[in-house]
């Protein structure tokens, strides 16, 4: 079980946009579950939607990405010379809102790994029942590569 401390080893992300508190399971190359505590106090609700809150859909996907983000950091080859970035995201469905106070269970499932690119099959889940699902590709790059195109 990986908590915050080691999450932020894995990921850039920080507040506002981290959005995964820790890592229940993971296994190399197949698969990993995490979860997103949601809070009243999330700064997203302030204007999503003042009178109704409901966690936009984008964030969800995001924290999906995030947590396969994590999987890969642990899946391919000398992880520290990369960087993952979301590219493309297939066949979402929004099933049900996501409120304060709701756990979100993200799983993500490597489909396909290649050099340059990761398919991911993401399903976020509320008290067991899907809330969102969808296919995310990633496009790993080299950090020299990067660093040359600035």
């Amino acid at each position: 079980m990986k908590d915050i401390e080691e999450i932020l080893k894995f990921l850039p992300h920080r507040y506002p946009f981290l959005l995964i508190d820790r890592i229940l399971e993971l296994e190399k190359g197949k698969y990993i579950l995490a979860i997103k505590n949601v809070t009243y106090n999330e700064s997203f609700f302030q204007g999503h939607f003042p009178d109704r809150k409901i966690m936009p859909g984008v964030l969800i996907i995001e924290a999906l990405a995030q947590a396969g983000g994590v999987l890969l950091f642990h899946t391919i080859p000398d992880p520290e010379t990369k960087v993952v970035l979301l590219s493309k995201i297939d066949n979402v469905k929004f099933r049900k809102p996501v409120v304060p106070g709701d756990q979100l269970e993200l799983r993500a499932e490597i489909v396909k790994l290649r050099n340059k690119f990761c398919y991911v099959r993401g399903v976020a889940s509320v008290d067991g029942k899907p809330v969102v699902e969808g296919e995310i590709m990633a496009s790993l790059f080299n950090l020299e590569e990067l660093n040359e195109q600035k």
